[in-house]
């Protein structure tokens, strides 16, 4: 029985979050767990724009898992700091983007110095945009593209 972590805001749940979160139910297999990590609202209100409300996110997510999860079990955590809970629960799979990479080093850093077990990092490729260039929420906020990478 496979444990995955996965974690992010999810600002607008475009086609490279849909991505990430399907290689988590992918790894997790039929009997597996998927623990993924919504950012909270304190966290995501730091960036330099406005990003949808927590519960409306978590919809989003939602809406999403029911589409492609077929049973299978997961939960949804309120992110409070960077790294969850992986730094407490054991986990033998974390996927994340090439932006979110070093973030599963530094886990696996801070796992090693506590004596506990690295997690595998599965690193899921960007998904480019009709302009070759990653889809982003950023890219998405300002306009240059919808969320699944056509550009307007």
């Amino acid at each position: 029985m496979a444990r995955v972590v996965v974690g992010g805001t999810f600002e607008c749940l475009h086609d490279g979050h849909k991505e990430l979160i399907r290689k988590a139910f992918e790894l997790a297999g039929k009997s597996g767990i998927v623990d993924i990590g919504l950012t909270s609202n304190e966290m995501a209100n730091k960036r330099p724009r406005h990003v949808p409300d927590y519960d409306i996110r978590k919809t989003n997510l939602l809406g999403y898992i029911n589409e492609i999860s077929e049973g299978q079990e997961y939960t949804i955590l309120e992110l409070n700091e960077p790294f969850g809970k992986t730094l407490e629960a054991d986990y033998d799979y974390i996927v994340v983007s090439p932006e979110t990479h070093p973030v599963a080093l530094k886990i696996n850093q801070l796992r090693t110095k506590e004596s506990m077990k690295e997690i595998e990092i599965v690193r899921v490729d960007f998904v480019l945009a009709d302009d070759k260039i990653p889809i982003s929420s950023t890219r998405i906020a300002h306009g240059e593209i919808d969320i699944h990478g056509h550009l307007k």
